[in-house]
């Protein structure tokens, strides 16, 4: 009875490993803010966090019901005082497990975050994202969501740096971080009403000379919205992985430069999410059939023990 207790246990263990690889997805973490409110679904939303894990489709419909998007993208619904800007920014550094450590990747951008999180009039986080695949970039998963909800959106104009990857008509690409600044430069010379729709992807820019981090690049753009005395609103999505599925060319560059040195580089493959899980999945295996072995090899060596199953009394003297 106790072999098939153990027996039992070990296959309760080998599933849980078995199955470990699909229970727990690569997330991100997203946030949403506004200096004003933007009539959501929650009056007065301010620091709600929502803790489901959700899809970058899932991301885009609560940011238009609970996050207010909706009364500024959808045709037809706009607000009496619509927001000037609604700036979908892509980066590339955090992850769910970024956001709890001490050490972080780029402090100024988790402070950054959590400063307009804390002091916004509206706010939402979303600290499990689950990461977009290779097929298809963060971006156009929320540009086609927001367009898939509205049925029409109802902007003046959707610009996006040309460092992201958006598939769609009649769409302004911007070269750069100057680029974005002359782009509101004009608008509020010639005074135009409506929102605009700004997408900025993070890859690295060099503009300045040096390598500017996420969190310098992200707040530039507020500095900027808040100089122009724009209304806006920002959507921050974290895509770690687009590194990996889109390199850019300094990444480029210094796989090439490895290369040349001498290294092994070119037998190098990237592992991605689906080889992760599989790794897991394999990982999961190999211990179940160890422990699996270890059970069997005990069992048979009390089976091969022949111990008496009674004692005689000792003979009194």
């Amino acid at each position: 009875m106790e072999g098939l207790k153990g027996v039992l246990l070990v296959l309760l263990v080998s599933s849980a490993l078995f199955t470990s690889g699909f229970s727990s997805p690569a997330t991100v973490p997203s946030f949403l803010w506004s200096p004003r409110h933007l009539g959501s679904s929650f009056p007065g939303a301010k620091e709600i966090v929502n803790y489901h894990v959700i899809s970058p489709e899932g991301l885009a419909k609560s940011v238009m019901l609970e996050g207010g998007w909706s009364n500024i993208l959808c045709s037809g619904r706009n607000l009496q005082k619509p927001v000037d800007y609604a700036v979908v920014f892509v980066g590339e550094k955090l992850q769910s497990s970024d956001i709890s450590k001490n050490k972080y990747i780029d402090p100024d951008l988790v402070d950054l975050l959590k400063l307009s999180f804390t002091k916004s009039n509206s706010s939402i986080a979303y600290p499990y994202v689950t990461a977009s695949d290779e097929k298809e970039t963060m971006e156009n998963y929320l540009i086609s969501a927001f367009t898939e909800n509205c049925g029409v959106l109802g902007v003046n104009d959707i610009a996006f740096l040309e460092s992201c990857s958006i598939v769609g008509e009649d769409l302004t690409k911007l070269a750069g971080l100057h680029s974005i600044h002359d782009y509101i430069g004009s608008r509020v010379e010639m005074e135009q009403k409506g929102t605009q729709l700004i997408v900025v992807c993070n890859k690295g820019s060099q503009e300045l000379g040096h390598a500017q981090s996420e969190g310098e690049i992200l707040s530039e753009l507020v500095s900027l919205l808040e100089h122009s005395g724009a209304s806006y609103s920002i959507l921050y999505a974290s895509n770690p992985f687009k590194s990996l599925h889109h390199p850019s060319v300094h990444a480029m560059d210094r796989f090439l430069a490895e290369d040349v040195s001498g290294n092994d580089s070119a037998n190098v493959t990237l592992c991605d999410g689906v080889c992760q899980i599989k790794s897991s999945l394999l990982e999961g295996i190999f211990v179940g059939i160890v422990l699996l072995i270890i059970l069997l090899s005990g069992l048979c060596c009390m089976i091969g023990i022949d111990t008496p199953t009674r004692f005689e009394n000792a003979p009194d003297s």
